[in-house]
């Protein structure tokens, strides 16, 4: 029986060591900073934005990329994925763009130039630094709220106490809880997770326009869960299930067309 307790004991001390681990990394798994190198937009191949740093309520300084809109076009408010910086996105930033619709797209606290490290209130202060810098330029109802997969919380966040004319959510969850949780199956990460970014509860007070678009074969952020948000969203509301569609592929799909339709009120 000693024996037996001990094994116990040491199986004990090594998952909480684990979990303890878990805890402690979290941020850094949650939030993969592909990196830190600051590239101004001409550099990146993308001379007709302007950069602008802004202030975030807690005085991290972070960076945006700005195409003003033509007028009488809207602008997109983008929030990126946890993976991804500005300058790899021009392709994508080119192509919502083309038409004359403006972009104020943002870097994250900790992101490609900007300040700071990143956690779900750093990015929502960042976010509402950058809707203010919107807010200055434009009325509200010309600006498009815009997430892609983690950026998704963040934009949902935004729609949800500030005004904006729509929302489209690409590849969104519940929360960050729903994504990771299947993977970490041992561990109670319903517990553990500081930041959860929980769509799921704040949807309901978005009333504007809303376009949702999920890949079947997302293997990043389940198909399910896009669904599900999107039943707990307020009419008027649009779901494009995409087949065949993964997670970061979805332009290949024709998102950024579906998009444009949905912004032009189609």
């Amino acid at each position: 029986m000693t024996v037996i307790r001990w094994i116990a004991i040491i199986l004990a001390a090594g998952y909480l060591a684990g979990l303890v681990l878990l805890y402690l990394r979290q941020r850094e798994m949650l939030f993969p900073i592909p990196t830190i190198e600051r590239t101004a937009p001409a550099a990146a191949g993308f001379p007709e934005a302007e950069e602008h740093v802004l202030a975030a309520s807690d005085g991290e300084k972070v960076i945006v990329w700005h195409v003003p809109a033509r007028p009488g076009r809207p602008v997109i408010l983008y929030f990126h994925g946890n993976g991804d910086f500005l300058a790899g996105a021009v392709g994508r930033f080119k192509a919502i763009t083309a038409d004359g619709t403006g972009l104020i797209a943002l870097s994250y606290r900790g992101y490609a130039g900007s300040s700071g490290a990143p956690s779900e209130d750093g990015l929502l202060r960042d976010a509402a630094a950058a809707y203010s810098f919107a807010t200055a330029r434009y009325e509200p109802q010309r600006i498009v709220a815009w997430g892609f997969s983690l950026g998704t919380g963040v934009a949902v966040a935004i729609a949800s106490e500030q005004a904006v004319g729509r929302l489209i959510l690409e590849a969104p969850y519940t929360s960050i809880a729903d994504v990771v949780a299947p993977h970490y199956w041992f561990a109670p990460v319903r517990l553990l997770m500081r930041d959860q970014f929980h769509s799921d509860r704040r949807i309901a007070r978005v009333t504007v326009p809303l376009l949702i678009m999920h890949g079947t074969e997302d293997q990043t952020v389940p198909f399910v869960l896009g669904e599900r948000l999107f039943a707990l969203a307020h009419e008027p509301k649009r779901f494009v299930r995409i087949p065949g569609g993964g997670h970061d592929d979805l332009a290949s799909f024709g998102a950024i067309e579906i998009a444009r339709q949905f912004i032009n009120g189609g």
